[in-house]
């Protein structure tokens, strides 16, 4: 049986729960990085403190995006705080405030939605299911452009 969209059901569901995952991991790195932007010190504080606000509102719309996926999936978003950290791979930070080490934070983070994203888009291809291969090809070269600016800044 099909669902709204023309995906099959048992193949929207199981997609779902790995948006999901995600969604949490999003959810977790967009408050990490919120925290890095209210807290970053140093020389590089204007900097960083701007490029953090660009990435958490980037990530706050992710947020959205792919909740609503998941409800075009016919599929129910989690939205509690204690459900994306059961969750997410990427874990909870606090306290951080060099460049560096927000930088190799940020750094990780996006190399963990990377790989979730990449298994996601090839789930998805293998399923026709081009509107999530769609919203995850634009978040992998987004976010790999970040990765490539966030290590020259490093070097």
């Amino acid at each position: 049986m099909k669902n709204q969209i023309g995906l099959e059901n048992s193949y929207a569901a199981q997609m779902s729960d790995k948006l999901n995952v995600l969604l949490s991991n999003v959810q977790v790195f967009y408050m990490n990085v919120r925290g890095f932007h209210w807290n970053i010190t140093g020389k590089n504080f204007f900097k960083l403190h701007e490029k953090y606000e660009e990435l958490y509102d980037d990530l706050a719309e992710k947020a959205d995006e792919i909740a609503e996926r998941i409800l075009m999936l016919e599929g129910k978003p989690v939205h509690s705080f204690s459900d994306y950290l059961k969750t997410a791979e990427i874990v909870e930070k606090t306290n951080i405030s060099s460049d560096v080490e927000t930088v190799k934070e940020v750094l990780n983070g996006l190399s963990i939605l990377i790989k979730i994203e990449r298994e996601i888009s090839s789930m998805a291809a293998e399923n026709s299911d081009d509107g999530t291969v769609d919203l995850m090809t634009g978040y992998i070269s987004g976010q790999e452009k970040m990765v490539w600016m966030f290590n020259a800044f490093m070097k």
